[in-house]
């Protein structure tokens, strides 16, 4: 099961990736022209948005009919669905870092493949974001039993 589960995943993203690329999702100043409304705005990539957001609502719509996944034993859904600071700061600073770097996680990640300096830069800069959030969003050790 786990060998098909991996199977899935890799399947899952070789796809996922060649469905950026293929969008132009993988090109910084592409994304830039989408993102700059004020400028000679490329409204290209609204098409893969709207793509997306249909492939999301279908798949949300099949999950409502599943009892489980196929390769799973349950859904893994987020507990929280409040719209809180939290997130609002955390939406902010990542549409400010992709139109800053005309570059977001997956499409980072995905052309990591084309061996661009610049992007190799941008993740290991995510890493380390994301190791040091990981570090400072578990805040300080307390002893077991909840005591101060």
């Amino acid at each position: 099961m786990i060998a098909l589960r991996l199977a899935a995943a890799l399947a899952s993203g070789l796809l996922f990736g060649f469905g950026l690329s293929l969008s132009g999702m993988l090109d910084p100043a592409r994304v830039r022209g989408f993102l700059d409304i004020t400028g000679p705005w490329d409204p290209s990539l609204a098409f893969v948005l709207a793509g997306a957001v249909a492939v999301a609502g279908l798949a949300t719509l099949a999950r409502r009919r599943l009892p489980r996944p196929a390769l799973a034993e349950r859904f893994e859904l987020p507990g929280k669905t409040a719209v809180d600071g939290r997130l609002v700061a955390g939406s902010a600073l990542f549409g400010i870092g992709w139109g800053m770097a005309g570059l977001c996680p997956g499409p980072a990640v995905a052309s990591l493949v084309l061996g661009l300096a610049p992007t190799a830069v941008f993740v290991a800069a995510m890493l380390a974001g994301m190791l040091i959030h990981g570090q400072l969003a578990k805040g300080p050790e307390r002893p077991a039993g909840g005591g101060p």
